[in-house]
């Protein structure tokens, strides 16, 4: 099976609120192909983790995740039970899932059959990806602690077109809640009341002050930002609010934050952090340099150290302790579109590429 066929057939089976089917899509595939040469288990989250080569040695995992963003219309088939539209034209395969990050999962899982590894080689394709990293934080809380990781996400195309380069840092996202609470009056009398969205704008103009953090890393400048991204607040023309809510995204970096915290010094201000997805930097210079040398082995152009301006299940591992690069064969502005597209060379290239450092990392 190529790596073609086997992004196809993973593609067109629907993963958008339920993975069960891809999963099982994965384990069984692995259990045909690897057999009794890997140890394979689907967990409760619904994650496959297959394990194989010498268990006493250090752990170096290939990583994916098989679920994916809701598809648009022309993406699903609608004469059939719903099965995905994978089309192939002009040497790229189009369709939901194929650049995040199916394409990767596929040769990721070629990689691991074919590869004999250096020390012990896992290859795992997670759930809940898309919704925060359902799936990569119960594999970490259940034990999973590879050494390493490659994160097969996106690294295309960041330093030139068509080229494939090593991530070895990615910003996070904090999203939180600014709630401002007042004591609500009739408007004829507002004195008798307190504005809460009157609060509401002093801690907006706080968070326009501060000072976005930003980090050095690879030559590259990660700069973070805070940006407040919707209000809501009253609840009629003529009645003081007692209630007001704001709510701010915020793009992190490794090891620095945006001092948000300094809102609650306001008067009848709280903050909640609702999602706090962790940045990834990758301080293993020596782990990075043999990805790096594997990619500059498989293709024609010089690969470059970069940074990515997303968060992934990267980040999740690396605050766990595993060091982690990101590379795959997405390319900027295809994940998530109507138009979701993955190169074919670029696969064949990244499934080379994850063998290449499966067989060579340890030496």
């Amino acid at each position: 099976m190529t790596v073609t066929e086997l992004t196809r057939e993973l593609v067109s089976i629907p993963s958008y609120e339920d993975e069960t089917e891809a999963g099982d899509f994965i384990e069984e595939w692995l259990e045909r192909e690897v057999g009794g040469d890997a140890t394979i288990i689907r967990d409760e989250a619904g994650n496959v983790i297959a394990r194989k080569g010498d268990p006493a040695a250090e752990t170096l995992a290939l990583v994916g995740h098989h679920d994916v963003v809701e598809p648009a219309t022309p993406q699903v088939r609608q004469e059939d039970d719903g099965e995905y539209v994978v089309e192939e034209r002009d040497g790229r395969l189009y369709g939901r899932g194929t650049a995040d990050m199916k394409g990767a999962v596929a040769a990721a899982m070629l990689a691991f059959r074919d590869a004999e590894p250096a020390g012990e080689l896992a290859v795992a394709s997670f759930v809940g990806e898309e919704v925060g990293g359902v799936g990569a934080r119960h594999a970490i809380d259940e034990g999973f602690a590879p050494e390493y990781a490659v994160v097969g996400e996106g690294s295309t195309g960041y330093s030139s077109p068509g080229v494939t380069d090593v991530a070895v840092a990615h910003k996070g996202r904090r999203g939180s809640t600014i709630t401002a609470r007042g004591v609500a009056a009739h408007a004829s009398e507002a004195e008798a009341g307190e504005n809460a969205i009157y609060w509401a704008t002093e801690a907006v103009s706080l968070v326009r002050d501060l000072e976005p953090p930003a980090v050095e890393v690879a030559d590259e400048t990660l700069e973070g930002s805070v940006v407040v991204t919707e209000i809501d607040g009253g609840t009629a023309m003529n009645v003081v609010p007692d209630c007001c809510e704001v709510t701010v995204d915020e793009r992190t970096v490794p090891g620095e934050r945006a001092p948000l915290e300094r809102v609650e010094e306001l008067e009848g201000v709280e903050w909640t952090v609702d999602q706090d997805l962790p940045p990834m930097e990758c301080t293993d210079e020596a782990f990075a340099e043999t990805v790096f040398e594997a990619v500059d082995a498989a293709q024609p152009v010089a690969p470059e150290l970069v940074t990515k301006p997303h968060a992934t299940d990267a980040g999740w591992l690396a605050a766990a302790g595993t060091a982690c690069v990101v590379c795959g064969p997405a390319e900027p502005g295809e994940a998530h579109t109507e138009t979701e597209s993955v190169s074919i060379d670029v696969l064949e290239r990244c499934r080379a590429i994850y063998r290449q450092v499966a067989e060579s990392w340890l030496a």
